[in-house]
């Protein structure tokens, strides 16, 4: 397994934890392992994870409607919507370095 599935299942699983624990540092912990696993994703699916980044956060909210596990389905889709956004962030500054290292 490399260090890069690794990162993205840890960040996977904090994601649906932190979404039933208040920590005070939720949002750090999301975006740091975000970053991280941001590092480690491919040129070709870096568009592909950006779109992914968009519509989850479009789209997070609209579990809300079901019944019982409507606002923990919300927590844990915005949590790992927050989770790409950051590799998002960290695929963007890479490949902006890429394009103007010498």
């Amino acid at each position: 397994m490399t260090t890069a599935k690794i990162i993205w299942i840890v960040g996977a699983l904090a994601a649906i934890v932190l979404a039933f624990i208040d920590t005070g540092y939720n949002a750090a912990i999301i975006a740091v392992l975000g970053l991280a696993g941001g590092f480690f994703v491919d040129k070709d699916h870096r568009t592909g994870l950006m779109v992914a980044a968009i519509f989850l956060a479009a789209g997070s909210a609209a579990w809300g409607a079901i019944p019982a596990v409507g606002e923990y389905l919300n927590a844990i889709w915005a949590s790992y919507g927050g989770l790409l956004a950051a590799a998002s962030l960290m695929a963007i500054g890479r490949t902006t370095y890429e394009r103007l290292k010498p």
